[in-house]
This record gives structure tokens, sequence and C-alpha cells, in this order.
């Protein structure tokens, strides 16, 4: 049985089981299903309603399709899933001056309090109260039409595809990570997973300034896609030592910026052995368990940290930088999905085919 409850149109998580419910009551049924739901169309005043295009299947929509729960976020009734979307805008609000009826957009999927500190303070991605499509109880986007605030939808240029502007969520991580590194031109990089958010922060890195960065995974057939980039170079960490390729490269310094990407508790060991005197490290990867650190040898090097918690203020500058063309993320998806084979993109992400990247689910087509 399928520990997964996915309603019409729209996917939802169950605590144990698929469920369909009705005014009939409970039952459980053996395979995903999908069928219509009632959800909110009408707009307020300084809202647009948007009819989604393209919607990626992002790490986390998996994780809540697999478990029902990441940390303190539960599914405790049907949810819509999926917060990487861009579509058109068919409809605004009253109080709406930028956005038009037919303009492209991206939609960065936070909501958060005007009112609340970390707002004011311009950090509100840490505001405690946001509410984040596809985070219990939130509803995503994985739907026909949605509903959102015009002030977190960004236009995107005719030449960028929807598929694109589906990529600009994950991009905008990378970017928060390359941004809070503080890079200078000319610095090398060293990035922990060759996910894809591993994948566009190293990106990012090389836009923000890094004349190259090196990527490693355990996964061979994960490393095939920096055939793309020739600034990323991969480390097959079956087949090399990550330290003493490091040191031979730069010479016994090691590297100016490090980016934790996986999650994986043995990759912060890393920390101690390729980074330079002063490097600056940013941990973006979750972490299932707690992470044991030398600190007596991080502070004889100097080492700043930093931390990723999804993004603020980088929607803007990820599709200016996408636009340039100095950051090109179609090599990443990995395959597209019509509407109606939803249920088959799923299935496919939870199966984590190591030469999957990004998948991506096609609503209007």
């Amino acid at each position: 049985e399928v520990d997964v409850e996915i309603r019409g149109h729209f996917f939802f998580q169950a605590e144990d089981g698929i469920r369909d419910y009705d005014v009939t009551g409970v039952q459980t049924c053996a395979l995903p299903i999908l069928r219509d739901i009632d959800l909110p169309t009408i707009i307020g005043p300084d809202d647009v309603k948007i009819k989604m295009h393209t919607v990626g299947i992002c790490g986390s929509d998996i994780h809540y399709y697999e478990h029902g729960k990441i940390g303190q976020w539960e599914v405790k009734a049907p949810m819509v899933l999926g917060h990487e979307g861009a579509g058109t805008v068919i409809e605004v609000g009253e109080n709406e001056k930028i956005l038009s009826v037919g303009d492209r957009v991206c939609i960065e999927p936070q909501v958060v309090d005007k009112k609340s500190k970390e707002y004011k303070l311009g950090m509100y991605n840490y505001d405690q109260q946001v509410k984040f499509w596809a985070t219990p109880p939130i509803h995503g986007c994985l739907a026909p039409e949605v509903v959102f605030p015009g002030d977190m939808v960004f236009k995107i240029p005719d030449h960028l595809s929807f598929a694109e502007g589906a990529m600009v969520e994950p991009l905008a991580v990378g970017m928060q990570g390359a941004t809070k590194a503080k890079i200078k031109p000319g610095q090398i990089g060293l990035v922990m997973g060759c996910g894809p958010i591993g994948l566009v922060t190293a990106l990012a890195a090389l836009a923000g300034g890094c004349a190259k960065v090196y990527i490693c995974d355990i996964l061979s057939e994960k490393l095939a896609v920096c055939e793309n980039y020739p600034d990323i170079i991969p480390i097959d960490l079956n087949k090399e030592n990550l330290s003493q390729r490091i040191m031979k490269d730069t010479d016994g310094w090691g590297i100016d910026r490090f980016f934790e990407c996986s999650g994986a508790v043995k990759a912060y060991d890393a920390i101690f052995s390729c980074c330079s005197p002063g490097a600056h490290v940013v941990l973006i990867g979750n972490n299932a368990v707690p992470v044991p650190m030398n600190w007596s040898i991080l502070f004889a090097k100097g080492l700043e940290f930093h931390t990723v918690h999804r993004y603020s203020h980088q929607y803007e500058n990820s599709i200016r930088i996408l636009g340039s063309g100095k950051i090109n993320v179609k090599p990443l998806i990995t395959e597209t999905f019509n509407f109606d084979q939803s249920v088959e993109a799923f299935e496919r992400a939870a199966e984590h085919r190591p030469k999957d990247i990004k998948l991506q689910i096609l609503v209007d087509y």
C-alpha cells in the first residue's frame, strides 16, 4: 500500500496510507488516485491569480510524500504539494500596480508577516510565522490555478521558459548560499553533494566570482552532469581522496569557500581537511542527526560559519542572472511529465535515481 495520499489534480500526504475523505467515511485504497478538490480562488486586493504552467518536484515534496513529516512539520491533513512554480497571471487585485494580466511569472513561495521583526530586519526567511507553500498545513502550487500575494510574484523575461522560471526557487537557495559566503573574485569553492541544491549552489558560486568550484559525491552517476559546466570540477569520492586532491590542486593551501549541501555527517570532515585558513563555510544541507565538531581546529583556522534557511531577497537577482545567460539551469531538468502523469512523476522521484536531477510537471499543456 502506498504511503501517500493524492487527490484529484492535487497531491497530499497521509500519515498511514492513502485515504479517500468523503462524507461516507474513510476508505483505504492500494494505489494513488487523482480527484478534484476545492481550493481558495477568490483574490484579495493585494493578490494575483496565476494559471500554473510548470511545477518542479523538490526533495521536500518527496520527503512528505514518503514519510509524512520533516522535522517539526508533520502532515496531519490533506495537503497540496509543490513550491517550485511558474505560470501566467490571469487576474490581479485592485491594489496591484506592478503585475498585469498576461505577465509570465514565477512565485517566491512564502508569505511573511510584514509586521514581524525578521521582516523589518530584511531576514524574512527566518519569520517564525511564515506560511511556506507545501509545508504543513499550507497547500502548495501543484494545481491549475493559485492565488498569491503580488509582492512575492516576479516577472520572468520572454526568452526564459516556464521550466527555467520554476527553477528560480531552487536557484534562490544557491544564491542565498553564495551571498552568505561573501565570495571574492577568483576564489575557489568546494560543494559537498551533487544534488539539485549542490549544483545550483556551484553555479551561483561561479556567477558570484569563484574561478572554479569543485563538487563531490559518492554517486558517480550524479557527477556526469558536470560535463555541461567546464568550471565545475567533479570529484568521485569512491575513486579519489578529497583532501589530497584539493591540497594538491591548491598547493597545500585549501579552498576559500566551502558549501555543505549533502546533509551527510561525514561531509563535515572535509571542513577540517580541505578549508584554507580564514575560509568561509556555508551550511545548506539539513542533517538528520547531530553533527560532532572539532572546534579547536576550527578556532585555529579562523573559519567563518554561515547557515542557509531558504532565502530572502534572491528572486529578482536569480531571474536577472538566468536572463543574462551567466547561469544555465536547463541541463539540470532531467524529465518533464504532463499533469495527468503526476502520480508517475512522484513515483519516479521517489525512486531516487542517481541520474535524475530535477523532475518537473507540466500543468498547462
